[in-house]
């Protein structure tokens, strides 16, 4: 055959740059984290909510979006064809405890998502019915 050390050299070469290309992903992963690269995207990511089915295609979802300090609350309608922003409030710790108390005094039963999101649907941004 071959001299066994030029063999073992080879083998050993081999197995070296399998390992090293093995490890690439965790270095890649490791250089984002130390630049910062996921910081950034963590602090200014938004985040669901809630979401509320009104319909078999209609859905009210509420999504926290803007950077760190400053997050905001969208509450939005969606449908298969569109996305309307029905209202928009600040999220912070005297909203959540807000909004805790009006959930408790919400009315329950089947027509009760309907008789919270009608108004909304219907109403401009200054609560007006829309023409």
């Amino acid at each position: 055959m071959g001299d066994p050390g030029i063999m073992s050299q080879t083998l050993v070469t081999v197995a070296v740059f399998v390992v090293l290309l093995a490890m690439l992903p965790l270095a890649v992963k490791w250089i984002q984290r130390r630049a910062g690269a996921g910081a950034v995207g963590a602090s200014s990511a938004s985040r669901l909510v809630s979401a509320l089915a009104v319909g078999p295609q209609q859905r009210v979802v509420t999504v926290e979006v803007g950077p760190e300090g400053a997050r905001t609350w969208l509450v939005l309608g969606v449908s298969g064809n569109n996305i309307t922003c029905l209202h928009t409030m600040p999220a912070g710790p005297a909203f959540h405890a807000g909004l805790q108390r009006a959930v408790a005094a919400a009315p329950t039963g089947p027509l009760a998502p309907m008789a919270m999101v009608e108004p909304a649907l219907h109403a401009n941004d200054k609560g007006q019915p829309r023409v």
